[in-house]
């Protein structure tokens, strides 16, 4: 049984937020809560990097532990829900999760404490897949459609990934390799190509010296 993850390639993301709004379209989120957000490390300094945050549906999930009614729980594919039906909205959650992805909603200017809402992997809930009630405690269930999450289907550079955790791993191996990793990253090679001996800035293969013809 394959088991979902989330990978947000920061080399990718360009902070549009087209995977939060895409969340809240698909799943009516209510007013208050972000189940995805973008949070952007080193704003405005060299070395910037923006990441997709939210619930990582962990093995060991640290909600699950500090759960007083025990309302969290795992799928066959490892996602991990919780019950709004059982949650008391404590709020033990929020405190335990290091990624900040359970969430009490707000009404208002203050806010009101009500039941956690969280991501659920496009995974709906305990209720009947496909049905009202389902859609209307916790979103749209795509994975019983065979599909995934629309946060990474939206993500306009494919920064963010999710679905099988070995395959995800597998293609974000594969572009760690082709494109080496630090400085290699956004170098000259990158940009131009291989720079050649003798050429400087702006004489790289795609912009030839002045007085060769191209």
């Amino acid at each position: 049984m394959a088991r979902m993850k989330f990978i947000c390639d920061a080399e990718r993301c360009i902070e549009c937020n087209g995977c939060v709004t895409a969340c809240k379209n698909e799943h009516e989120v209510p007013w208050g809560v972000n189940r995805r957000r973008v949070v952007t490390l080193n704003d405005g300094v060299p070395g910037e990097k923006s990441i997709s945050v939210a619930c990582m549906h962990c093995s060991d999930a640290p909600c699950m532990a500090v759960c007083p009614v025990n309302c969290f729980y795992r799928t066959d594919e490892g996602v991990v829900l919780h019950d709004k039906d059982v949650c008391i909205g404590c709020g033990y959650c929020s405190y335990a999760c290091p990624f900040g992805a359970p969430q009490f909603p707000s009404q208002g200017a203050f806010g009101v404490r009500g039941k956690m809402d969280k991501c659920t992997f496009c995974a709906g809930g305990p209720e009947e897949s496909g049905s009202e009630a389902e859609f209307e405690k916790y979103g749209r269930n795509r994975l019983a459609e065979g599909k995934l999450p629309v946060c990474a289907e939206m993500c306009s550079t494919k920064a963010l990934l999710a679905g099988d955790g070995d395959v995800v791993a597998d293609i974000f191996r594969t572009r760690v390799v082709q494109r080496g990793k630090g400085a290699e990253v956004w170098g000259w090679g990158t940009a131009y190509g291989a720079r050649q001996k003798g050429e400087g800035p702006g004489q790289g293969p795609h912009k030839p010296k002045e007085g060769v013809s191209s």
